[in-house]
């Protein structure tokens, strides 16, 4: 059966050559071009809700509680004062919030009895500005110069936006050390914070219960004064067992300084791991990085920006402030103890690349060759041979609109460049007292898509643990996004790829483990599928051991192609 077909195939690690062709030659034949998908990024609606949808198959009643996601939604403001103002790429879209209530009305062991959806909108202050000025001010990720704003627009950019311009749109996370434990309006006991973020430091703030934004404040207003620069990552990382959150800021300037921070869970204060501002420590952009155990990695990839990073506010894109991708430039990781106080403690480089997200990371003790004990640690993530992939998601080859797909998988070898792959790095702490400066990490393993993807999940009782199954959004080259949902099994390599129908295009899949799971992989996948035929969208349940279907939410409307959530249990 050829992996085209709709069902769940089982794939080895000996069929990784054949399936990554199968994607090549699906590319090569513009097989996109008869994947629907418009519906997952233009004109979508908000629906305040609640909204019941049709329950079709069964979701179990121990999944109950509530899925968040968040993402973009609107790509255009109608009638401005100019015309209709286009957005240029998907990162760019205005954030839009999603909620699905998984009701069960009796206990665990029966099925949910219902599924019920709102949405709201999070940067509509922001779409009356453009509605008011005809453009938008201020930085974007990567909006395309209007050349009716000339260089006075220009000059007058600054990094940090004032309240209308938040455009928060990547992640939502629930409970966030440090900010107000009232701002949701007495919803529940144990839920104190739901925020939403980006790549900047901004902290955007919303009700738990009717998604209404709520505010947002910078780090340094809130957190530590002293993470003023413009630039975080939408991606935190909270310690497993404490809640303690840990970021980094970044303030670019003639040499620019990383500041790695953590936020204590049980007190709200946060501590500056390590402030680290060298001349051969470049401002990049970085989306995700690693925690382990004792350490926080950073990843500084090869998406350098230009004038040490000034460049940002001449542009006012990030994306066209990034350096052309030179193989010169390798990654540079940066180890800082979050545990003893004692700041950078390693560095060490890998060959140049890039990655959006890291996926895990976990120490391990090994004897070297003299039979000494030494700490390794493993990073592992989905990484991209150059900094293409960026590119690839402006909203005209998402939509391949004047044949701008064809121009980017295959005129400009994005088919190359920009396939994903998960990546795991081995590296050898020095010894305490000695800092490698030349040190290298060890690439000790790579599966290609589409037996690995990106957007990756794991259980999350795996955090900062070895663990051994990956699920993540793949591509076989028949759309100009996602169009499967695989589980890779690190162990033997092998992978089970669910792929529905023609057209129905997976998000982000959300693991939720059944109460008492022994088994890693022993609880059921949610993900939100468009189904591009139809312009409607479904909330999918997967059991996450076979990745077969063993229900569905569906809607009478598209919900947009969006990027993360997480999974909230009854009570939350």
């Amino acid at each position: 059966m050829s992996l085209n077909d709709t069902c769940t195939h089982r794939r080895t690690a000996q069929d990784e050559a054949a399936d990554t062709q199968l994607t090549a030659d699906n590319f090569a034949k513009k097989a996109f071009k008869d994947w629907p998908n418009e519906a997952g990024f233009s004109g979508l609606e908000e629906h305040r809700g609640p909204i019941e949808l049709r329950v079709k198959g069964s979701i179990p009643a121990w999944a109950a509680g509530a899925l968040y996601r968040t993402g973009p939604g609107l790509n255009s403001v109608e009638n401005t004062s100019r015309g209709k103002f286009e957005v240029s790429h998907w990162f760019d879209g205005f954030g839009h919030t999603h909620k699905f209530d998984i009701l069960a009305a009796g206990d665990i062991a029966g099925d949910a009895s219902s599924v019920v959806y709102s949405s709201r909108r999070q940067s509509q202050e922001f779409i009356n500005t453009i509605k008011q000025k005809g453009w938008r001010s201020g930085i974007s990720f990567a909006q395309r110069s209007d050349p009716c704003v000339g260089i006075f627009a220009k000059m007058t950019s600054y990094f940090c936006p004032s309240r209308p311009q938040i455009n928060n749109n990547v992640a939502i996370y629930q409970n966030c050390p440090g900010l107000a434990s009232d701002a949701t309006e007495g919803h529940r006991s144990n839920t104190k914070n739901f925020v939403v973020t980006t790549d900047h430091n901004t902290i955007q703030e919303l009700d738990p219960k009717t998604l209404t934004p709520l505010g947002s404040i910078s780090q340094s207003q809130r957190l530590h004064p002293e993470l003023t620069g413009p630039l975080s990552c939408a991606h935190y990382q909270k310690d497993p067992e404490t809640g303690d959150l840990f970021n980094y800021n970044l303030a670019p300037g003639k040499t620019s300084t990383y500041r790695i921070f953590r936020v204590n869970a049980a007190t709200g204060s946060t501590d500056i791991l390590a402030a680290i501002s060298e001349p051969g420590v470049p401002p990049a952009y970085i989306h995700s990085f690693f925690l382990t155990d004792n350490f926080v990695v950073l990843c500084i990839p090869s998406s350098h920006f230009s004038w040490n990073g000034l460049k940002i506010m001449w542009e006012r894109s990030l994306l066209e402030a990034i350096k052309p991708f030179d193989k010169s430039r390798r990654c540079q990781w940066l180890v800082v103890d979050r545990r003893h106080g004692r700041g950078l403690v390693a560095r060490f480089s890998t060959p140049a690349g890039f990655f959006f997200h890291s996926v895990n990371a976990f120490e391990e003790y090994v004897l070297d060759e003299s039979g000494e004990k030494r700490l390794e640690i493993c990073l592992d993530y989905v990484g991209f041979e150059t900094t293409s992939i960026m590119t690839g998601l402006y909203y005209d080859v998402l939509l391949d609109r004047n044949d701008a797909a064809t121009q980017f998988w295959i005129n400009e070898q994005g088919q190359r460049t920009a396939s994903p792959r998960f990546v795991r790095q081995r590296f050898t702490m020095p010894i305490e007292g000695q800092e490698a400066r030349e040190a290298e990490a060890r690439e000790v393993m790579s599966i290609p898509n589409p037996h690995a993807g990106d957007l990756p999940t794991i259980n999350p009782a795996y955090a900062c643990k070895p663990y051994r199954y990956v699920f993540s959004t793949c591509n076989r080259g028949l759309a100009t996004v996602a169009d499967a949902l695989v589980k890779t099994d690190l162990r033997t390599g092998d992978a089970l790829i669910w792929c529905g129908a023609r057209g129905h295009s997976p998000g982000e899949a959300i693991f939720v483990p059944r109460p008492g799971a022994v088994d890693e992989d022993d609880g059921v996948l949610l993900s939100i599928v468009l189904d591009g035929s139809a312009q409607k969208s479904y909330l999918l349940c997967l059991d996450a051991k076979s990745m077969t279907e063993l229900g569905k939410a569906e809607a009478d409307f598209p919900i947009g192609i969006g990027f993360h959530g997480f999974h909230a249990g009854r009570g939350y």
